[in-house]
């Protein structure tokens, strides 16, 4: 062999070794710089797969959940997100993360931060003692473990038949998912069972407990809408297979978006249901000399439904009063808010919402007049907000914690945003 021959072939020797000395250096240094998962994630993965593992089969279920084939319509169209908010980003959302860490400034104990958790990681019911893990995970922005999820919703195999502490449902850890088919189609990947839950209302306020008079009802005990379920509404019905294979029966099958308050095609095509499901506002008043007295009243119809928001616990309802003279001057004004604050969540019982459906909320009021004032009229508007505003002290305990100016930025963002009230109605009172 020729020395030209030897010396070409002992170059490309020498580049096939560089080549792949440098490419497994390449792989060593992209493997540790990949995330590790901790044994604990893992304990909890191996009870409940993730949700990308029932994509497999169920593409399209998992495409609605997550949110990638349509966005929430308030979300698309107004830029915010009221009561329509993914089950499938239930720790990933800016918002979780923003009014979590400013609750985690209040110091809440590890049980009421698992309490916390148990809706928005249900796997934290079965997994107590993960759940400070959880909540650092999610203030760092990097949740591991999956919230609300594939499992999660179908190891639920019974939920509480009499009232008690939130959440009412109860996992059944194991290799059966539940659903509402009668005759789940066989697979080699897990057991399927037929659950009537899947057809209830007792199922959804297992944590959207405030939603409805009895959370033991499996219907919805509306004079109209009588024999509805959540299910009805939020899983907008549709027709085709649950699974992805060839050959899957067709059946009737509720899409998994979980879409919220904004529905307008709903509304505007049923004035039964806009008219039983919104809010109302009437004024008793009086005037006696310098004084203006009586009582707000709000109402909501037959339908035990209460609004706005899917959450239980953070969203806050005001109630603004207004006294005017005939040229519209302001006599007297005051804001009444119902809502908790933060350092009061989850500690004690969780309180009713301002109004249930089917009921009436008395709020009185009484103010004295300006001297040589005549007042002419008396105004309520009612509002809602998503989240309690913090006491600055907590606001800026929080921020402080945030690593840089972006994720200071975005906070605030968020807590500007969805601390702002929105209007629900409102009445007018001549006296």
């Amino acid at each position: 062999m020729s020395l030209t021959r030897r010396l070409t072939i002992g170059c490309f020797l020498l580049l096939a070794i560089g080549l792949t000395a440098l490419s497994h250096e390449r792989a060593i240094a992209q493997k540790s710089d990949a995330p590790v998962t901790p044994d604990w994630v893992a304990e909890i993965e191996n009870v409940f797969i993730r949700s990308e593992d029932c994509k497999q089969c169920h593409d399209r279920h998992y495409e609605e959940w997550k949110g990638m084939r349509e966005q929430t319509p308030d979300l698309k169209t107004f830029g915010r997100v009221d009561a329509a908010l993914l089950h499938g980003t239930s720790l990933e959302s800016p918002v979780f993360r923003t009014v979590l860490g400013v609750w985690m400034q209040t110091k809440p104990t590890p049980d009421e931060q698992q309490r916390c958790l148990s809706c928005h990681v249900p796997s934290t019911t079965v997994f107590p003692q993960h759940a400070e893990k959880i909540v650092a995970q999610v203030l760092a922005g990097k949740p591991q473990v999956e919230g609300i999820g594939c499992a999660t919703c179908h190891m639920i195999g019974a939920v509480s038949a009499t009232p008690g502490p939130p959440p009412t449902f109860k996992l059944m850890p194991g290799k059966t998912l539940y659903g509402p088919f009668a005759n789940p189609e066989e697979n080699l990947v897990h057991i399927g069972a037929q659950s009537d839950l899947f057809r209830g209302a007792n199922y959804c306020t297992s944590c959207h407990f405030d939603k409805v008079k009895d959370v033991t009802k499996r219907e919805l005990p509306g004079e109209i809408l009588q024999g509805t379920i959540c299910q009805d509404c939020h899983m907008e019905p549709s027709t085709g297979s649950s699974t992805s294979k060839r050959g899957s029966m067709t059946r009737a099958i509720g899409r998994h978006w979980f879409r919220g308050v904004v529905i307008p095609g709903t509304l505007l095509k049923n004035r039964n249901l806009q008219a039983e499901w919104m809010p109302r506002v009437d004024i008793e008043v009086a005037k006696s000399n310098n004084t203006v007295e009586g009582t707000t009243l709000v109402k909501m119809g037959s339908l035990p439904h209460s609004f706005p928001d899917g959450d239980p616990v953070l969203k806050q309802v005001l109630l603004t009063i207004t006294v005017k003279d005939a040229a519209g001057k302001v006599l007297a004004e005051e804001t009444k808010r119902f809502g908790l604050p933060y350092d009061k969540i989850l500690r004690g019982p969780i309180p009713d919402p301002f109004i249930k459906g089917g009921n009436t909320r008395k709020v009185p009021f009484a103010y004295s007049m300006p001297a040589g004032s005549t007042p002419a009229s008396v105004e309520a508007v009612l509002s809602y907000a998503l989240i309690p505003t913090p006491e600055p002290v907590l606001r800026e305990a929080y921020l402080a914690t945030l690593k840089n100016d972006k994720e200071r930025d975005e906070a605030k963002h968020v807590l500007d945003e969805y601390q702002q009230p929105r209007l629900l109605t409102y009445r007018v009172k001549t006296l």
